[in-house]
């Protein structure tokens, strides 16, 4: 566990360097919340207005239901995957020594829309099966639903590096990202991912802290303090996620750089690297 925790470290720091060099990458996964955000209200306030239409008897979906959802995700995806094809094309061209700025992201991304927009509607397809599944699965089958969409998960872990660096569509992108994620992590991958277990602790961390400070500041009895501190700490939370997310991109993006090339680029030391690949 110690050796675990240490590599997590140092790939935190390794990732961490990119970020601290090209500081603007935070704008991508800022731009994908605040767009997300305005995606779903977008879909769910009119919905609501009119009313019943995600509804159906005994729990379930009616048909125009599901159509909306398979918008929703539709639309949902192809932003996410936008601003992280963005995200991690200005991270490959920091690893290659270039000086990425937030124009040569969107202008990968944008080069990419098509098979972004294919993925997309198969991740949207995708997500619409296990959800449907899950709905009618009970016991063990829903945790084999679960496994399902953990394997998803991880077949498609590499596909955005992969369409940044490749000019494929999106199925040989899943294709792909599972070959290059079975020759070099195997099944060892869930034990092995540092940035996970990093920000894991630091969110346990800071919600304790959150949680400790509120009350404290509470038993004064000075509401405008609590509220500035919620606030705060609120802030600390929305930057925490965009750092998590911006190294995660720059993470995934060296991973497979090394993979397909045997380095990751000029702020990573291949030690450190190596540590992060289990090998099959």
């Amino acid at each position: 566990m110690l050796d675990k925790l240490s590599n997590s470290w140092e790939l935190v720091k390794s990732s961490a360097e990119v970020l601290k060099a090209d500081k603007e990458l935070l704008l991508f996964p800022l731009i994908s919340g605040i767009a997300a955000i305005l995606v779903t209200i977008g879909f769910f306030v009119p919905t609501f207005l009119v009313g019943g239409m995600l509804r159906g008897g005994e729990g379930t979906l009616p048909v125009i239901g599901w159509v909306l959802l398979f918008l929703y995700y539709l639309v949902q995806y192809t932003v996410i995957f936008f601003f992280n094809t963005a995200l991690v094309g200005a991270a490959m061209i920091r690893l290659d020594g270039g000086d990425p700025t937030v124009q040569d992201g969107l202008r990968i991304a944008w080069s990419k829309i098509g098979p972004i927009l294919g993925y997309a509607a198969i991740a949207a397809t995708v997500g619409m099966v296990l959800r449907a599944l899950s709905e009618r699965a009970k016991g063990l089958s829903r945790l084999l639903v679960g496994m399902i969409g953990m394997a998803w998960n991880l077949a498609t872990f590499l596909v955005v590096p992969v369409l940044v660096t490749h000019d494929i569509g999106p199925i040989d992108a899943i294709k792909e990202s599972a070959r290059t994620l079975k020759r070099t992590w195997g099944e060892q991958i869930a034990g092995n991912l540092g940035l996970g277990l990093f920000f894991g602790m630091v969110w346990i961390l800071l919600i304790l802290s959150c949680v400790g400070t509120v009350v404290a500041v509470g038993t004064l009895g000075i509401p405008w303090l609590a509220i500035g501190v919620g606030v705060a700490f609120l802030l600390i939370f929305v930057l925490l996620a965009l750092v998590q997310s911006a190294l995660s991109g720059i993470y995934s993006a060296a991973l497979y750089r090394f993979a397909t090339k045997g380095e990751a680029g000029v702020m990573f030391e291949r030690q450190k690297l190596e540590a992060a690949f289990v090998p099959r």
